[in-house]
């Protein structure tokens, strides 16, 4: 495996991860479909003016709208749509855990849609991945950090971005990442704008919390991890996946420094088998 692709998983999995504790902060000041469908046009219009003005791309034409229709839905209004509505169910811990069975959901996916075969070894890998996230994950359930609406939102998220990601990798795109990245955030907030008014509970509080979380989910999430993502998921979706192994590592860091959320021996062993299980994966690819 290429230095610069583990360069950039490591970098994807570090700002992705970010996203759970963002949305958390974020959450104090303003309802969920508020916060991300703000969120959602921001990166839509900051993408597509350099898109189009820098990279000289041009309109999508035909099927492309289906496609990236098909994408944003998948990718980003369904999958973050549970996801952030799960957030107010449970910690912040596990919403970074739950993006690590992605790579069994993809590599399950990948096997049937695509017929490529999964080799022995990353299914260890994948396996290592799935005990480590279920040992840190155990004593945050038994400590009521999570309920069990909050885990099945979590669930079907991720199966909603496994999707997306095979979904992705399987077509042969003729727009740059930048417009296809712009495109499916835009889309996902035009589609997202009555459900502001449907999920309506209280008033929104506009806030310097509130901006701060906006422009980090923006740019430093929207933006640069899905850019970085697409990039991956180009070369080789289903090793691409396994970084997101590495997002429970980032994401119980930033959740036991910035929410003091609990970091245990458990959190520790899921860790390691977490990092196990990614090295032997990255291994096979090489």
């Amino acid at each position: 495996m290429k230095n610069s692709f583990v360069a950039t998983g490591l970098l994807f999995a570090a700002l992705w991860s970010s996203a759970s504790v963002a949305a958390k902060f974020g959450l104090q000041s303003a309802e969920p479909m508020v916060l991300f469908d703000i969120r959602y046009f921001g990166a839509g219009f900051f993408l597509l003016i350099y898109a189009l003005l820098f990279e000289k791309q041009r309109m999508p034409q035909g099927k492309e709208w289906r496609q990236l229709i098909t994408f944003a839905v998948l990718n980003t209004v369904v999958y973050l749509g549970l996801f952030v509505f799960a957030m107010k169910q449970v910690a912040a811990g596990i919403g970074s855990l739950a993006i690590a069975i992605n790579p069994l959901l993809i590599s399950i996916i990948s096997a049937f849609y695509t017929g490529k075969k999964v080799g022995p070894t990353e299914w260890v890998a994948i396996a290592l991945g799935l005990a480590g996230v279920g040992i840190a994950t155990y004593p945050l359930l038994q400590n009521s950090f999570a309920t069990p609406q909050g885990l099945l939102l979590l669930f079907l998220s991720m199966l909603s971005y496994s999707i997306a990601t095979i979904y992705f990798s399987e077509i042969d795109w003729k727009l740059s990442r930048s417009s296809i990245n712009g495109w499916q955030a835009l889309i996902s907030g035009i589609i997202c704008l009555p459900l502001i008014y449907f999920f309506h509970e209280k008033d929104n509080h506009y806030d310097g919390r509130f901006w701060a979380t906006e422009v980090w989910l923006t740019i430093f999430v929207s933006v640069a991890a899905v850019q970085l993502w697409l990039k991956l998921l180009k070369e080789d979706a289903v090793r691409a996946s396994l970084f997101l192994f590495l997002c429970p590592v980032f994401g119980f860091a930033y959740a036991t420094f910035l929410l003091g959320e609990p970091f245990t021996i458990y959190t520790a062993a899921g860790t390691v088998l977490v990092l196990v299980g990614l090295w032997i994966g990255q291994r096979a690819g090489k």
